[in-house]
């Protein structure tokens, strides 16, 4: 149930506008699109498709879960392990401010805000029913958009790598989610990955 229908349109429209100044393009099915734009409607969408009952919070935070990621690009920290986890740190709080920021334009109060910063932080993962369906809609997303690139890079000279990526989303996944994720549409390419992966999880 949205509490305020004008309120949460005005919210998705400033999270996409945002997102439309993405400078990076991706073309699907023919068509070019600000990558971030695209990434947020394709998350809106799965959502609706594996839980069309989400709280609006979860609604909020799906649309925004990588706003205007372009700003701070992973080849701004070191390339190791510790660079990896300071970038992701630093992510979840560019997110939960720049979503904030645009929350509050849109007439949201402390609290909604306080809740959708809280899911994009991923906070109690595996204990919180809503943090948790944001990690699902975010990994199905990736599974259904995102793996076949991995495969293509991957596959042919750092196979492990590859596979621990997708045992480490298989694992950070629910049981719907699994169940989710097994029935999407999947070249038998990337099937066979999927299955190799899970095979020795």
């Amino acid at each position: 149930m949205i509490s305020n229908v004008s309120r949460f349109t005005q919210a998705l429209a400033k999270f996409d506008a945002a997102n439309a100044q993405d400078p990076n393009q991706e073309v699907f099915e023919g068509k070019s699109y600000p990558k971030e734009l695209i990434y947020a409607q394709r998350m809106t969408a799965m959502l609706n498709q594996f839980a069309p009952d989400a709280s609006e919070a979860v609604q909020l935070a799906v649309r925004c879960q990588h706003i205007c990621r372009w700003k701070s690009p992973r080849n701004a920290y070191p390339m190791d392990g510790v660079g990896y986890k300071q970038w992701r740190t630093d992510l979840y709080k560019f997110h939960g401010e720049t979503a904030g920021a645009l929350m509050r334009e849109a007439g949201y109060d402390e609290e909604m805000t306080g809740k959708v910063q809280a899911l994009l932080r991923k906070e109690k993962l595996k204990v919180n029913p809503e943090t948790q369906l944001l990690e699902d809609v975010v990994d199905l997303v990736f599974l259904q958009y995102y793996l076949a690139d991995f495969v293509v890079k991957y596959s042919h000279y750092d196979e492990e790598k590859l596979l621990g990526i997708l045992r480490k989303t298989w694992r950070k996944m629910s049981d719907k989610g699994h169940e989710a994720a097994l029935k999407l549409n999947y070249t038998p390419e990337i099937l066979a990955v999927i299955q190799k992966a899970l095979a020795a999880n």
